[in-house]
């Protein structure tokens, strides 16, 4: 994800990175302050958003609502690369409402290309520890 983003950007095309709880924390915020769709447009301006660790934290039935806005302000207008290790069919967990969820996966599954990725995490590659030896060997 990340290496794709610094791809995109050589090539001068706008590119934005960020966690998703980072992402609704603003969105959240921006919407308390009446400045949703200041916020919204920010983050549809760049050519490329990746946004990073979906479901990893919970999101509110509301916080999903403003997820959703940005996604379909996006849709068919700029590209997005979303990453999460959660399966689409426990969307419906992740944003707390199986409709909400239906209609963020319209959009995001409409026209992409699905990258399903499996093993170990490189990030304990280092950590894992090896069958100890026993003594008989």
């Amino acid at each position: 994800r990340t290496i794709l983003g610094i791809e995109a950007a050589k090539k001068r095309n706008s590119t934005y990175f960020i966690k998703c709880h980072d992402l609704i924390q603003q969105l959240r915020k921006a919407n308390e302050e009446n400045r949703l769709e200041n916020r919204l447009k920010n983050y549809s301006r760049y050519k490329l958003l990746i946004i990073d660790e979906i479901g990893y934290l919970p999101i509110t039935k509301e916080e999903s609502k403003l997820f959703f806005q940005l996604i379909d302000k996006r849709y068919e207008q700029k590209s997005t690369i979303l990453t999460t290790n959660i399966g689409f069919g426990e969307w419906d967990e992740i944003f707390q409402d199986p409709v909400m969820a239906n209609a963020i996966l319209d959009r995001i599954l409409h026209h992409a290309h699905v990258v399903s990725i499996t093993g170990k995490s490189y990030r304990m590659k280092d950590h894992i520890k090896k069958k100890p030896h026993t003594e008989q060997e």
